[in-house]
């Protein structure tokens, strides 16, 4: 998306750990050179211009207002999950709490769930949240190949 000028957001990071940017970066860096190399360094340092950080816990309402700051003006902001099943549930509420949902999508990494039973769970709260806290919110599920 970058390379095709079609990038122009912040993408931003959530995690527990306190990370620098510079580490983000970091990290950003050598995953890209490891799945194919930096073709294109203009692009590439867009890239790294757009990533930003937040470190927090999903069950503290403090780690989603600092998103809604990070997130600035966005307007139809993707959230994206690469998180445990059980968090699930948690993220959705505080999304919907710090009013980050209007006009936002939410994509889940696959796996989602640990089996059909969990998946049939998980996807019955996604629905419910997006009924009741998210009216606006699109619920995506998003493979990703695992090494």
């Amino acid at each position: 998306m970058v390379k095709r000028g079609s990038l122009n957001v912040p993408v931003i990071g959530v995690a527990f750990p306190k990370w620098s940017l510079e580490r983000l970066h970091r990290r950003a860096t050598d995953s890209i050179k490891r799945s194919g190399g930096i073709d294109n360094k203009s692009a590439f340092q867009h890239l790294l211009s757009l990533l930003k950080y937040v470190s927090g816990d999903y069950k503290d309402p403090g780690t989603f207002t600092a998103i809604k700051e990070v997130l600035g003006k966005a307007r139809r902001p993707a959230h994206y999950l690469a998180i445990p099943p059980s968090l699930f549930e948690t993220v959705i509420e505080g999304l919907g709490a710090a009013k980050l949902a209007e006009h936002a999508r939410v994509i889940v990494e696959k796996p989602f769930g640990r089996d059909l039973v969990s998946a049939r769970e998980l996807n019955q709260v996604a629905h419910s949240y997006s009924r009741k806290t998210l009216s606006s919110v699109s619920i995506t599920s998003w493979a990703r190949k695992r090494s």
